[in-house]
């Protein structure tokens, strides 16, 4: 297999290759196909894809809340078992930063969970990559916003972000 991946921002044909793409790859919370199809349409311009032999090997998800147009909001991000150890996780998100949508974002936004090693690590290395300062703290608790049924989800944010 060859090392080169190709990264570019998605279409809706891609939706439904994100959804198989995002359960086939646990522990990560899957989504609807339809919501998979508007990731890839109405937020195509703020997640990227990326293909290596052909084949979609990660994806990340985000968007720019109206009420904060500064924060890229990064909602999921997977990478298959062929696109791994590639550091592709970490250009996916760079390749986020750097599209024209984004040009105005100084600071990244995203919920993980307290067990979820590689997010933090991914993120915290982000962080450093781009000599910002990262906090966290809960945003969304198991009891008060899931039910119970779900671990805490922390609030983490970078910023701001030196270009």
């Amino acid at each position: 297999m060859s090392e080169s991946v190709e990264l570019r921002h998605p279409t809706a044909e891609d939706g439904y290759t994100v959804n198989q793409l995002v359960e086939a790859n646990p522990p990560l919370d899957p989504n609807s196909i339809y919501c998979n199809l508007l990731q890839c349409s109405h937020f195509a311009e703020t997640s990227v894809a990326a293909f290596k032999d052909g084949e979609m090997v990660g994806f990340v998800s985000g968007y720019i809340p109206p009420a904060t147009p500064h924060i890229l909001f990064v909602w999921q991000i997977v990478v298959d078992k062929a696109g791994r150890g590639l550091g592709l996780a970490k250009r996916l998100v760079k390749t986020q930063l750097d599209s024209d949508a984004c040009k105005g974002v100084t600071h990244i936004h995203t919920t993980i969970t307290p067990d979820n090693d590689a997010s933090w690590g991914l993120f915290r290395s982000l962080a450093k990559d781009l000599n910002a300062e990262l906090n966290s703290g809960v945003y969304f608790q198991k009891d008060k916003h899931f039910g119970g049924v779900h671990d805490d989800e922390h609030l983490l944010e970078i910023g701001p972000i030196s270009r």
